[in-house]
């Protein structure tokens, strides 16, 4: 008999797996994350009175589930929405005056003083992005190597080696008639 040592899950995990996983395309997670930056900066100024860290704070994690939650084939975009969806976001805070050119000042006025916050978003997005691609690239790198194929889809030189056996033989350049048309037979021919 075979002792099976089983090892314990820790209950974070668990309570990891138990949430929402959703792949979002490009466009959905820049709606995403719109969309709740936008809901979130009107919740901060009924309740917070236009308070910019409590924003700030908020921005942070929804960068990084907007970078988790996008599809693999739409990580770039993920860095890309994330700045749009602060700006969209930060409008209600923004507290301009009257008229249109007042709140356009306003915002641009709130994107420049909370520009610390953009790029740390984005920074947290960038990563969460890059890292997730990077472990695409060694997965889907390992999966090749185990279907026995080399980097660029070819088999491997062995595979090839025992499928055709006159390729396994060394040619001499000198071994008569066969030996010269081997050689004019690998070189490349010009129209």
């Amino acid at each position: 008999m075979y002792r099976v040592r089983v090892r314990s899950v820790p209950p974070v995990v668990l309570a990891l797996r138990r949430f929402p996983n959703p792949r979002l395309t490009g466009i959905g997670a820049g709606l995403f994350a719109s969309l709740t930056m936008f809901v979130l900066a009107c919740v901060d100024r009924l309740l917070f009175d236009s308070s910019e860290l409590v924003y700030g704070l908020l921005f942070l994690p929804v960068s990084a589930l907007t970078a988790l939650w996008v599809r693999p084939a739409d990580l770039v975009t993920a860095p890309i929405s994330v700045p749009i969806a602060f700006a969209v976001g930060v409008f209600p805070i923004s507290g301009g005056s009257e008229g249109f050119g007042g709140q356009v000042m306003g915002l641009v006025t709130a994107l420049a003083v909370h520009a610390g916050w953009l790029y740390g978003g984005t920074l947290v997005a960038g990563v969460i992005a890059t890292v997730r691609k990077v472990r695409l690239m060694r997965a889907r790198r390992r999966y090749v190597l185990a279907q026995g194929r080399g980097p660029a889809g070819e088999r491997a030189p062995r595979a090839a080696a025992a499928a055709s056996p006159s390729a396994a033989k060394p040619v001499r350049a000198g071994a008569g008639s066969a030996g010269t048309a081997g050689a004019a037979a690998r070189r490349p021919q010009r129209p």
